[in-house]
Formats: structure tokens, sequence, C-alpha cells
């Protein structure tokens, strides 16, 4: 489940960065705005949509170990169905969103929630591991068009005042689905089996596919412009090449490899020795993700409070708390322990996403496109390496994993402190340079 960690952005690729026409000023009193006609529509719609990404996203994972169960296969080869849709939707993001700059936010969309809700009515009957991880990664391809256009499409329909409430209902969206999906699966799953649990998630996206495409407004200020492969490149590759931004990319990447890791194994272990969980209950785990819900609002504060380093910090030991308190055997040091890595993982990404919007000097729709590919590269490394070292080595080599990345993250993390100092230090010794005042958090 992903949270708020996408800036809306009205930058467009290969476009020149003139305001176009839908972003001059005088058109705000044309914008959709809390109490006025569609504003609840559009809401009611991108909501349902982000049900529906992230039910159908996730909604395997729950399932593995009835998965691994019914195909005979290892965790590691069975957390393909998670890892393999998620890489997908990594590679491509930033390409699907160059597209809705030339066809639309809203021909992006309905295209992608229609067809990643077809193949979902497919996925119940896959006969064989292959089958199911294929039209997974089809899955994963399709809604790869739904974040980034949700975003444009309402900073471009959306007053400025009313934008930020606007987006928090789409994430809230997400949060959900991500955690209805896997509820929803271990409760269908334990009543009849892994099939009809996902024709269950099949049936949401689809029930949330009509209702969008019937609730959401016609774009109003929307402008196609003409995609350039050049310029698109040359703004990926500057993003690359800024040392500050493939920080953020590489702690965001890191800490969805925890949580991925963690959440993809979680279910084989509370099914196991010594736990004993039926499939329900170990769904209902996921219920853990309304703590990630708080702790990325109280990351601002955090922020406010500690910084944005500080703030990484005390996600890191918070993260790293959680890991060490579920090795233990008793069933609540577990669950605490997810408690800790959920609210650490939530508002270390809140921190890191929410910084690249600010040190990106341009392209910023770009630059949240790459976070997110990142943040869901590491969401499927975490899975697929989560559950490999879960079959050689069990939680114990889950959690080894995940320490190791934390750990990077931090060490990435006290890097940029020292270098920020060292600049610090430098401009005091050489005040003629012309940059005074203390350097910005990097």
């Amino acid at each position: 489940m992903p949270p708020a960690h996408t800036r809306a952005s009205t930058t467009r690729v290969g476009a020149s960065p003139a305001l176009s026409p839908h972003e001059e000023p005088n058109s705000e009193a044309t914008k959709l705005r809390p109490g006025g006609p569609g504003y609840r529509r559009m809401n009611a719609a991108l909501f349902a949509a982000g049900v529906a990404t992230f039910a159908l996203l996730y909604s395997t994972q729950a399932l593995l170990p009835a998965i691994s169960a019914g195909f005979g296969v290892t965790p590691d080869a069975a957390s393909w169905t998670v890892s393999a849709p998620t890489a997908a939707l990594a590679l491509a993001v930033l390409p699907l969103s160059a597209l809705s700059e030339r066809f639309g936010r809203q021909a992006m969309m309905t295209a992608s929630l229609t067809v990643a809700a077809v193949v979902s009515l497919i996925v119940p009957f896959a006969p064989d591991l292959g089958t199911l991880v294929a039209l997974r990664t089809v899955q994963g391809v399709a809604l790869a068009g739904i974040p980034a256009s949700a975003m444009a499409y309402m900073a471009e329909e959306v007053r400025a005042k009313a934008l930020v409430g606007a987006i928090g209902l789409f994430v809230a969206g997400n949060s959900i689905g991500g955690m209805s999906g896997r509820i929803v699966t271990g409760w269908v799953a334990q009543i009849s089996d892994w099939r009809a649990a996902l024709a269950a998630v099949g049936l949401l996206a689809v029930i949330c596919t009509v209702a969008f495409r019937l609730l959401l407004p016609k774009s109003r200020h929307f402008t196609p412009s003409t995609v350039s492969p050049r310029a698109l490149a040359r703004t990926v590759r500057g993003h690359l090449s800024d040392p500050l931004l493939c920080r953020l990319y590489a702690i965001g990447a890191l800490f969805m490899t925890v949580f991925g890791a963690v959440y993809t194994v979680i279910g084989y272990r509370l099914v196991g020795e010594p736990f004993n969980l039926p499939q329900g209950v170990v769904g209902s785990v996921f219920l853990v993700y309304l703590v990630g819900t708080v702790s990325s609002a109280a990351a601002g504060r955090l922020v406010g409070r500690l910084g944005r380093r500080g703030a990484l910090y005390a996600a890191v030991s918070t993260t790293a708390a959680g890991l060490l308190l579920s090795l233990s055997g008793t069933l609540a040091a577990v669950l605490t322990g997810l408690v800790l890595i959920t609210a650490g993982f939530f508002a270390g990404h809140a921190v890191a996403s929410s910084s690249v919007s600010r040190a990106a000097k341009s392209g910023r729709a770009q630059a949240s496109a790459l976070y997110q590919s990142a943040y869901y590269l590491g969401s499927s490394a975490g899975g697929a390496l989560g559950a490999l070292a879960f079959r050689t080595a069990g939680w114990e080599g889950t959690v080894l994993l995940g320490l190791v990345a934390v750990l990077t993250a931090a060490g990435i993390t006290i890097y940029a402190t020292r270098k920020a100092l060292a600049e610090r230090r430098a401009r005091a010794a050489h005040p003629s340079n012309g940059c005074a005042g203390p350097a910005p958090a990097r």
C-alpha cells in the first residue's frame, strides 16, 4: 500500500516550462472546488480507482502460503506473484505517465483500470504458477497508468486550495485498497480457496472500475502535448545525475525492500509453528497498515522537530527495533514488531518522497515518477529476496535482509549529514563566495 508519496505537478514531459492554457491563473475559477459541482463525484471516482489499484497489485500477498501449497512450489517461487507485478509497474510508470500527456489523464486511467480488471477475472483460472505470474505482470503494467495520471488530473482540474484534500482522499483509497484486498483474500481463502479469493478481488476491481468510469467528471483543463523522447531522456538523465535525488531514490527503495520482504513472508511464519494461525486471521494482520496512515500523517510534525535527516534516523531506528523484536517466539512480540516496522517504514517513506519534489528544481512530475519506480523496484526485490532468505534461513534470514537494507539507508543518511556539515563549514570559512545562510537540508 503505498501511502502519500507522490507530489502533484503540472510539469509536462518534453513541453516548454511556460504555463499552458489550463495553468493560467484566470482558469482557477472554473476548476473543481469543495461543495461545487463535480467535486464529490471526482473524489468518489478516484477513491474507487485507488481501492482497485492496490487491492489488485497486492492481492496474492496474503495468499502466498496457499498458492505454494496449491502449486507445490517454494515461498521464493510463489513470491513472484507479488514481485513481478510491482516490478512491471516500476518499469512502466514513467512511459505511461508520458503517454498520458498525449492521450489524456482520463483516457489513460480508464484504459489502465479496464485492462487490469479484465485480467483479474482470468487470474483465478491460471493453470500453473508461470501463467499466474505472467497474468499478474500484465496487471502491473496496466496499473502503472493510474498513480501519475491521477495526480496530474487533480492538479489540472482541482482548485489549488482544495488539492491537498483531494489527494488525501485518493491516498486513502490506496491504503484501504491495499489493506482490504489482503483481508478479503485471507478470509475468502479460509472459507473456500485461494482461487475464489482472487475472484472476489477481481469482482471488487470490476465494480470499482465501473464506478470510476461513471463518476469521474470530464477533463476541462487538459491540453494535449507532444511527447518528446529526447526531452524526456534529458530530464531523466538530469535527475539521475543529481546526487541528492539519487540518495532519496535509494532510501525509498531500501525502506520498501524491508517492507516488501516482511509482508511477503510474514504469512508463512504465522501459519507455521509455533503460531499455526488460520488463513483468515493471517489476512487480518494487515490491519496493521492503519498504523502507517497515522505515522505518515505524523511525519510532517516529526520533520518539524528533528529535521528531515533526524526524522529519517528516527524511522530507521523504529524499523530496526521492530525487526529485532519480531524474532521473538511470542505472537504479541511479533505483532508489536510489525507495528514498529510499519510505523518506521511509512514515516521514512513519507519523508523521502516529500523531499523529492522539494529537491527537484524542474521536471518534478518525472522526478516523482522515478521515485515511484525506485519504490516499487524495492518492493519487488524485497519480496523476492525476502522469500529466498526465508527458504534458506527461516525468519531470521528475512530479518537479516531487512536489517542490512535499513542500515544501508542509515548509512546514506549519515553520509548526507556529514556532507551538509562540510558544506556549511566551507561557507563559514569563505563567506565571500556569496552563499550566506544555512544550506537546505539535503
